[in-house]
């Protein structure tokens, strides 16, 4: 008797999973609203978003890196632009060669805005419940704070594949005998901890953090807080806010995190000297005191232009398509 009970509960298992698979395969919004997946999607939504983003910006990502590199250590000399840099790296080589580092920028993103996107929508439905359990609204200060907390934690999980895309970029600008030629973000992962040591994978992670969050507050924060004060006090069309606010976002989050994207950068590419084993920066601290006295304080914002550019238009652009893939699995 037993066995055969048991025998008929695994029969009436079997054909309930079936069914459920049968109904997953007709009816799609069945997996979309399963309780996991309601958890994973903006994840995955935002991960999505940001590697479109990342696929449309990389040149102007590129070029950044190589002007927050150009006249390190010297206050004086060449003023390098972001036109000139660019026409030398297509004259050097091909247009393609812009795309340098694209499956390491394709992985963080994978990596840092799914998990920013994800943790951010997961804050603030959190912070909306708890709102409106109170009969109030959602503060600035609330939205500030999941902007900072989604971008840090984020960051620490992006660092390495962040790590790998300033390496990607910058290895151009070594001598041929010195570079490294990585093949692929995965080539790097792997030979830059062979060679530095696990840690190494995590240079720079202090002003990747604090760049994040300081990004992520102007980008996500100033977003909403803008769409929500240009909604109240203008006519413009629902798209025509998405744009202007997004725009606004993209300057606060470039001025605020401008500076420690241009420190992130300057530690993620040192590497040490063959002969003294030593690096050029010893910390945060140490090389924007050196950024100061030998190349002068406006030197952390060469390239906003750039930078805004790159910022401005994949905040856009990953906002747009987020917001369209959240309205698709609804």
């Amino acid at each position: 008797m037993t066995s055969n009970s048991v025998k008929e509960s695994a029969s009436n298992a079997a054909v309930s999973a079936k069914e459920a698979s049968k109904a997953a395969i007709e009816n799609p919004q069945t997996i979309l609203h399963s309780p996991y997946m309601r958890l994973a999607l903006p994840f995955v939504n935002g991960g999505l978003a940001g590697m479109t983003a990342t696929a449309v910006i990389q040149p102007v990502d590129m070029v950044k890196v190589r002007l927050q590199l150009a006249g390190e250590g010297a206050k004086t000399g060449p003023r390098p632009t972001a036109i000139g840099i660019t026409r030398e790296i297509i004259s050097s080589g091909k247009a393609l060669d812009l795309y340098t580092g694209l499956s390491a920028g394709l992985l963080r993103q994978a990596v840092y805005t799914t998990a920013r996107l994800g943790f951010f929508d997961t804050f603030i439905k959190n912070l909306n419940a708890r709102a409106e359990a109170a009969d109030r609204k959602v503060t600035f200060a609330e939205r500030a704070a999941a902007g900072l907390s989604a971008g840090g934690v984020a960051a620490m999980i992006g660092n390495p594949a962040d790590l790998a895309l300033v390496r990607m970029q910058s290895d151009g600008l070594k001598a041929p005998e010195a570079r490294a030629n990585y093949r692929s973000v995965f080539d790097a992962l792997v030979r830059i901890p062979r060679a530095e040591g696990v840690a190494a994978l995590w240079a720079g992670a202090l002003p990747t953090v604090i760049r994040a969050m300081a990004l992520n507050m102007g980008q996500l924060t100033f977003f909403a807080e803008s769409k929500t004060q240009l909604k109240q006090h203008t006519n413009l069309s629902p798209q025509s806010q998405t744009f202007a606010a997004s725009a606004i976002a993209g300057f606060f989050a470039s001025f605020l995190s401008l500076p420690f994207d241009f420190i992130k950068t300057r530690l993620q590419k040192q590497s040490k000297d063959p002969k003294t084993g030593q690096v050029p920066y010893k910390g945060v601290l140490d090389c924007a005191r050196k950024v100061v006295a030998e190349e002068g304080w406006m030197r952390f914002y060469r390239g906003f232009g750039t930078y805004y550019v790159r910022i401005a238009p994949h905040a856009m652009v990953t906002l747009i398509v987020a917001d369209y893939l959240n309205l698709i699995t609804k």
